[in-house]
């Protein structure tokens, strides 16, 4: 990024430093496309929420549908019928709509859950009936493979990256309206090459510790147990660094703030919502009820997450039983 930072030229620009800024732009596309084993077209943006808007406003289709579990980026720019799940969350197979062709919004892993679709099958549905799939993959590219999508959104800084960068990658790029201006002419605006630079290196030093992580999962959901916590979706495959734990009685507010003292962060339902005193969607679209839902957190590993991490967050969260008890 700081080697970016020096080349201030605007890559658009013909003149011979802009030519170098765009080698650079050119060169770092490719190295990201090879990292994610991505053939087709790739287009930077600001993150996944811009990704998911390019998609599913300039899709060439009649409708856009997404599933009731999806991002509230996906579910603002979404209208139709939604697609429901059962009470792990996993989305059933859409039933083809006559005469409209229509994009899917699915996504890959969820945001709050971790519960991973069965993007494959899916896409062999959605896909054989004329239809397209825009898969949010903002939690799990560069983690785990990415699905036979027309459309998927990936966001930098959830492999390690920096925010405000992600692209949108296109298979065939006659399914998306044009709108002018840089990438191609299906995105405006300055290209930001420095935050470029450091998408491109974050997902070419991510490394493999998905292994690492289903083993601290695992640890951090035996001592929950233990402590009488429950598993959200403990019987649904399941994205490894992401995690929703209820305990019964104790507020999930009680607990952030207790954990938040003890220098551990965590959230309430989505990330980027959990600030908001509504209850999270996402389980109540799984069944749980309101008393239920405000009982439960959001847990993310990382790669820099340890045992001793994880150990710490269970003698905190003992204490809420105890302090229930009493």
């Amino acid at each position: 990024m700081a080697d970016g930072l020096e080349r201030w030229a605007n890559p658009s620009s013909p003149h011979a430093a802009g030519r170098a800024a765009r080698a650079m732009l050119e060169d770092a596309r490719a190295r990201i496309a090879g990292a994610l084993d991505w053939p087709h077209a790739l287009l930077f943006t600001s993150g996944a929420s811009e990704a998911v808007a390019i998609a599913s406003t300039r899709a060439k289709v009649d409708r856009r549908i997404a599933s009731t579990v999806e991002h509230d980026a996906v579910l603002r720019i979404t209208d139709g019928p939604r697609l429901a799940t059962d009470r792990n969350g996993v989305v059933a197979p859409p039933v083809s709509l006559a005469g409209a062709r229509t994009l899917y919004a699915i996504q890959s892993a969820n945001n709050e859950t971790g519960v991973l679709q069965p993007l494959d099958a899916l896409a062999e549905t959605i896909r054989g009936n004329g239809d397209l799939l825009l898969a949010d993959c903002a939690q799990s590219a560069g983690k785990i493979a990415l699905p036979p999508a027309d459309f998927i959104a990936v966001s930098a800084h959830k492999f390690g990256g920096p925010p405000g960068i992600g692209a949108l990658l296109v298979r065939d790029l006659a399914t998306l309206a044009p709108s002018g201006g840089q990438e191609q002419g299906y995105r405006g605006g300055t290209e930001n090459l420095p935050a470029v630079l450091g998408m491109a290196a974050a997902i070419a030093e991510r490394g493999d510790w998905m292994t690492d992580a289903a083993a601290l999962r695992a640890r951090l959901e035996t001592g929950i147990a233990a402590t009488g916590g429950i598993v959200i979706a403990a019987d649904a495959p399941r994205l490894a660094t992401i995690g929703a734990y209820r305990l019964p009685g104790i507020a999930a507010t009680s607990q952030l703030i207790r954990l938040d003292m003890a220098g551990i962060a965590v959230s309430a339902g989505s990330a980027c919502s959990s600030g908001s005193l509504k209850p999270s969607h996402v389980l109540a679209a799984m069944g749980m009820d309101e008393v239920a839902a405000r009982e439960t957190i959001r847990v993310s590993i990382g790669r820099e997450t340890s045992a001793a991490d994880i150990d710490a967050f269970l003698t905190v969260y003992a204490t809420f039983r105890r302090q229930a008890a009493a």
